[in-house]
């Protein structure tokens, strides 16, 4: 069994996804919990990569953005994953199918849609 991705959740997540994910098994961090609310989304995706986290939220548009800031800049990620605002447990399940479907070697630096 290949090994799964930390994962850093948005503070648009519900603080329930990431109790849902630990219950499978995922290790988890949440922006709230690591004291980095208010940040902008560059910052907390370096601080994603910073951790060796997989960054999830709901915000497409941006994260979108700056993953293609990312490859101009030559600089890597641990892959984004963006997942649809749906019920707390949709979204967990849904994160959880993916990263248990793909290697961490190709979510690294890829932009992912759940």
């Amino acid at each position: 069994m290949s090994r799964l991705p930390s994962l850093y959740t948005d503070e648009d997540i519900s603080a329930l996804v990431a109790v849902l994910l630990r219950s499978r098994g995922l290790d988890v961090a949440t922006v709230p919990e690591q004291g980095n609310l208010g940040k902008t989304d560059r910052e907390q995706l370096e601080f994603a990569v910073s951790k060796g986290r997989c960054f999830v939220t709901h915000n497409r548009v941006d994260f979108e953005r700056l993953n293609l800031q990312f490859i101009k800049e030559d600089k890597k990620h641990r892959g984004i994953i963006i997942v649809p605002q749906k019920s707390a447990y949709e979204v967990a399940q849904r994160v959880s199918v993916l990263v248990n479907s793909l290697t961490v070697d190709y979510i690294d630096n890829h932009l992912l849609y759940s």
